[in-house]
């Protein structure tokens, strides 16, 4: 690290926290000379300096790491490969490109998220509905800018963190039964009458009046999904402003996006306060992440336990980073978030050989896998179905698979690293993001040809691969 040069990165952290050079150096205890010029790569970022910038900031001394550009990397080699943009540049300009400039390389990727945004609407309008089976007109309206939004923040949201983390403290302080204290606290200081309904309508689980301050509830949700109804209404109640000022940095396109992203960041403020960060970080770091066990221990779901992991990234007190995801027996991914450089795509379709689908063949059972992308990053997922029984006879059931992994180097602090072979010579499955832009050319499970690369037909010869390239 004694030879490493970050200016571009050091000038867009002090650029989002709003300080001068004059002022972080000062911070820094060094000249303000000296700051210039590690901001302009004249001089080396030194081990000392950085350990201070990493106090100073509140930040992992990795976000100085090149390997932590992979995500970008990897967002922006999927607008390179896209055709109607007409990018002509390889992987190793893409890397120079991120590596000196991330806040342009960033705004090209939001640019291109817009882009496609606008596409698919217009898709929707003229019934081009790209009927091709790719999933190349997949919905990105507002589903997928709020989860760009979270997605972009690494899964936590800081301020509304903390801001439920005190309220949790506050509840606590008087009775320690938290659950209790959310239904008490609704009653008793916002008015609101509580009552439990069985005919609430058709899949109908909880209701708000907010004009008459009546919360309906379906009597059949169990004790942990009512308080968790119960908080997401709380957030509005306590912290409404808050939750519009977050939503207004979004910049979301449309009513439906900014309704959506309420809903997203008052979810997210249930669960931060039914799992408050200090607590949560502390007893999942002491059962080494056992998902069943802390789910057992707090009586959430299983999907809660891995929601709230994956947002274990509050500055000086990281949990593990992992990527969360839920994806249905037909692929669709309805829920993704990712604290590392992992990259979804979103160019269509996900990867066969990734274990999240072989989970639906073993129902309830956690299964394991150590996996390898096309850039050498190894990870292990942690992978697991979760079924919604019906509620009445004839009424259809929902089955989800629930992923949860973590890059390979934190995988030792995981009880799921038990018994498997870490080293780097074991390379694991080769998966990838998405057949569209995975650069594996002989994967027998290709179900489309890649973006951006010209296909060698002949009719004369057969492969394992369906689609040959040149």
């Amino acid at each position: 690290m004694a030879k490493t040069f970050v200016g571009a990165r050091l000038r867009q952290l002090r650029s989002e926290r709003g300080m001068s050079q004059a002022a972080l150096a000062k911070s820094l205890e060094i000249s303000a000379s000296y700051l210039n010029q590690i901001e302009h790569d004249v001089r080396p970022l030194t081990v000392p300096v950085l350990l201070r910038i990493s106090e100073v900031f509140g930040v992992d001394t990795s976000f100085f790491s090149s390997q932590d550009d992979t995500r970008l990397i990897a967002e922006m080699r999927e607008v390179a490969l896209d055709a109607e943009i007409g990018m002509d540049a390889d992987a190793q300009e893409i890397a120079e490109l991120v590596a000196a400039h991330p806040a342009i390389a960033k705004a090209m990727v939001n640019m291109h998220r817009r882009y496609r945004n606008t596409t698919a609407q217009l898709a929707a309008a003229t019934e081009d509905r790209f009927s091709d089976g790719s999933g190349s007109g997949a919905i990105t309206m507002p589903h997928e800018e709020v989860r760009d939004y979270f997605y972009q923040r690494q899964n936590y949201i800081h301020d509304l963190d903390t801001a439920a983390e005190e309220l949790t403290a506050r509840m606590r302080f008087h009775r320690g039964d938290v659950g209790g204290e959310i239904a008490r606290r609704l009653e008793t200081v916002h008015d609101v009458q509580i009552v439990k309904r069985i005919d609430l309508g058709e899949n109908v689980l909880h209701r708000y009046d907010r004009e008459n301050r009546v919360l309906e509830i379906a009597p059949q949700l169990s004790r942990g999904q009512q308080v968790f109804k119960f908080a997401t209404e709380l957030a509005y109640l306590e912290h409404g402003d808050l939750i519009d000022k977050l939503v207004a940095e979004g910049n979301f396109t449309s009513d439906g996006s900014v309704a959506l992203a309420k809903l997203g960041l008052a979810n997210y403020f249930a669960a931060a306060t039914v799992l408050p960060y200090g607590q949560f970080h502390e007893v999942a770091e002491d059962f080494r992440y056992d998902i069943e066990r802390l789910s057992a221990f707090y009586s959430l779901s299983y999907e809660t336990i891995c929601h709230r992991l994956s947002t274990l990234q509050r500055p000086k007190l990281r949990g593990v980073p992992f990527m969360f995801v839920r994806v249905d027996r037909a692929g669709n991914m309805s829920k993704r978030q990712s604290a590392t450089g992992f990259h979804f795509s979103t160019s269509g379709g996900t990867c066969p050989l990734w274990n999240v689908y072989e989970t639906f063949s073993y129902p309830g059972k956690i299964m394991t896998q150590i996996a390898q992308m096309p850039d050498g990053r190894r990870y292990l997922w942690i992978a697991r179905t979760v079924e919604r029984r019906a509620q009445r006879y004839g009424q259809p059931g929902k089955t989800f698979a629930i992923g949860l992994g973590c890059e390979i180097r934190h995988a030792h602090r995981l009880v799921y690293s038990d018994g498997l072979d870490l080293d780097d010579s074991n390379r694991g499955t080769p998966i990838g993001s998405g057949c569209r832009i995975c650069e594996r050319v002989n994967c027998p499970q290709r179900a489309f040809p890649p973006l951006g690369k010209e296909l060698d037909i002949n009719e004369h010869r057969s492969s394992v691969s369906p689609y040959v390239i040149r």
